[in-house]
């Protein structure tokens, strides 16, 4: 079976159409679409714009993934914020009155020491284990994390070409990418 014509037809009324097939195996050539219809590097030099641009783009991509990282930090500690300020467990309080509490140790006995306890009237919610629902932050969360996925799924189109030039060049953005950024992504931003 010969594939050298790529996918040109001619039908029984003498119209030529191209069909563009893909490589199924990693190759160097032009002639792969690269997102659009229009973005079809051919020439070596436009082969080599393109994975600039893949490259720089994959730079781009571990960039988003720091944003989220540090995004992550600070409403982590926003969200601690919001909740220790609405929560009055008795066992703050406890550790509140525990220096006055040695204070006293001289002046009262032992037998009165014991029977101190923190009243059980006292409210006692339970620790929360899940975060407040912030929609200033948790809106902006999903948004962020939608537009990694989109240029995560993106970068695999690339790949999928099978060019071996697509390939190098998203492997080596993402490493110079995760070496300038990687200290400030968290482990859910991978």
């Amino acid at each position: 079976m010969d594939h050298s014509d790529h996918g040109t037809s001619t039908s029984s009324d003498g119209t030529t159409t191209m069909s563009h097939s893909m490589v199924p195996y990693l190759h160097f050539a032009g002639g792969d679409y690269l997102y659009f219809t229009a973005w079809r590097p051919t020439s070596a030099g436009a082969i080599a714009g393109a994975c600039i641009g893949l490259f720089l783009f994959a730079i781009f991509e571990r960039w988003v993934a720091a944003l989220r990282g540090v995004f992550e930090h600070h409403w982590k500690h926003r969200a601690l914020l919001l909740s220790s300020k609405y929560s009055s467990r008795s066992e703050d309080l406890a550790q509140a009155l525990e220096p006055s509490l040695k204070g006293k140790e001289s002046s009262t006995s032992s037998h009165e020491q014991e029977s101190f306890q923190i009243p059980s009237y006292l409210p006692r919610s339970p620790r929360r284990t899940i975060p407040p629902f912030v929609p200033s932050q948790d809106i902006l969360r999903g948004i962020l994390y939608a537009f990694h996925v989109f240029l995560g799924y993106a970068l695999m189109l690339a790949v999928m070409t099978y060019n071996a030039g697509y390939i190098i060049s998203i492997i080596a953005g993402l490493g110079v990418g995760e070496v300038l950024f990687g200290r400030m992504t968290t482990g859910s931003a991978h």
